[in-house]
């Protein structure tokens, strides 16, 4: 049985485990699900994920994970080389604490941002099984706190290569993914974050990125 990776190319979310994949060099079959006509929502792909998201990745042994971080984990457990959590201790936890600051205040504010505030989101406000309405206050906080990311993150890579440690990581991928899409909301990084659009640039000339 090959490994399968359940993907929507245009979504945030699954392009993280994407790029993870590819980085490492992970052989696997990729299944479209077309998150546009509600096909994550359908009986054949909850047999799959009965959390209806995506990503989902099954593994050879029929095991399947469901959330970027547990597809992470299992890709360096498999294929430790090359690292994507650093080399060291320290290098690793510094590592795991940007990718949980660019969840909280980037990812989780975009989604605010857009699922609150998007047509097309309307009794979608969050992702899942469960329909949930849009709330237009949690929308406002959301632009709210993803510019001050913007800010914060423009800051931070002031004299540095990539987020987290000297090396293309986990913190990496995760705020590349989300600010990737930030322009769906019209929040998209400017000429004021001069030091984001050359971190941006640089990713985008990995192969993994062109995925």
């Amino acid at each position: 049985m090959a490994i399968k990776f359940y993907d929507y190319a245009p979504a945030p979310s699954p392009r993280k485990a994407r790029i993870v994949l590819a980085e490492k060099g992970i052989e696997h079959e990729t299944v479209p699900i077309d998150m546009r006509k509600g096909e994550q929502l359908s009986p054949e792909f909850r047999k799959v994920n009965p959390n209806c998201t995506i990503p989902a990745l099954v593994l050879e042994d029929g095991t399947a994970l469901f959330d970027n971080l547990g597809i992470a984990s299992w890709a360096e457990a498999v294929k430790p080389e090359p690292s994507l959590t650093g080399k060291t201790a320290t290098e690793k936890g510094l590592v795991m604490s940007w990718v949980a600051k660019c969840d909280m205040h980037g990812g989780i504010a975009f989604m605010e941002a857009y699922r609150n505030s998007h047509p097309k989101m309307a009794g979608r406000a969050i992702p899942g099984k469960d329909n949930y309405e849009q709330i237009p206050e949690l929308a406002e906080r959301g632009f709210a706190r993803l510019a001050a990311f913007l800010d914060d993150l423009n800051a931070h890579l002031e004299g540095r290569e990539w987020i987290a440690v000297e090396q293309f990581s986990l913190a990496d991928i995760w705020a590349f993914t989300i600010l990737d899409v930030t322009p769906w909301i019209k929040a998209a990084p400017g000429e004021q974050h001069p030091n984001i659009l050359r971190w941006q640039a640089a990713i985008n000339e990995r192969p993994s990125a062109k995925l």
